[in-house]
């Protein structure tokens, strides 16, 4: 599959990268960050333009982050029931809920390129939960543009070796990942141990 869509990028180009994007926010599996990246590589050998190929891949995935919203406030029983029917998108959503209720925009922001698997089930659960909009729609449209930067300005930069380029965006990512749990395990405890003093000094 993954070699049928590099084939079709080169014939349909940033129109090809704005279904593919859009898809992805809707949990359907399309190897978007990969497409992404090869895009960058054209754009580095005069064979696409970086204005369409960055503004195609952004659009389409806002587009598709806005219409998971919509299906997510819409059909909310019906996504959940499909969601819980297997473990691992169950387990997905789990995660989703919980970075929603503990970090709101910011976790909007996050899932769409540091926490990228889960991006496709914040959006159902921000809708599903009544989301503010706005805040949704910004905090996600930042968030997307920073991964679109990411994958497009490394496929660009190792248009040569795009291998080299995607194992140097997971491993980057996955550090970036460790170190914002690490942190935020670290303020949870302090946090906890702060009230379990003021609760034993009262």
């Amino acid at each position: 599959m993954t070699e049928t869509l590099i084939i079709y990028l080169a014939d349909y180009g940033p129109a090809l990268l704005f279904f593919v994007t859009f898809f992805s926010c809707l949990a359907v599996p399309i190897p978007s960050s990969l497409l992404m990246l090869t895009s960058g590589a054209f754009v580095a050998t005069g064979d696409m333009q970086a204005v369409s190929v960055i503004g195609a891949a952004l659009l389409g995935a806002v587009a598709g982050d806005a219409t998971g919203y919509l299906i997510g406030g819409k059909a909310r029983t019906r996504i959940y029931h499909f969601m819980h029917g297997h473990p691992k998108r169950s387990k997905l959503l789990s995660k989703a809920e919980g970075i929603l209720e503990h970090r709101g925009a910011i976790g909007v922001y996050l899932s769409r390129w540091l926490f990228s698997p889960l991006g496709p089930y914040v959006n159902f659960t921000a809708g599903a939960t009544a989301m503010h909009w706005m805040p949704f729609v910004i905090a996600g449209a930042l968030g997307e543009a920073t991964w679109v930067s990411i994958y497009v300005g490394l496929g660009y930069g190792f248009a040569d070796n795009l291998t080299m380029a995607a194992d140097l965006a997971g491993s980057a990512l996955g550090v970036l990942a460790g170190g914002m749990t690490m942190l935020g395990t670290g303020a949870w405890l302090y946090h906890n141990r702060r009230k379990q003093i003021a609760q034993t000094s009262g």
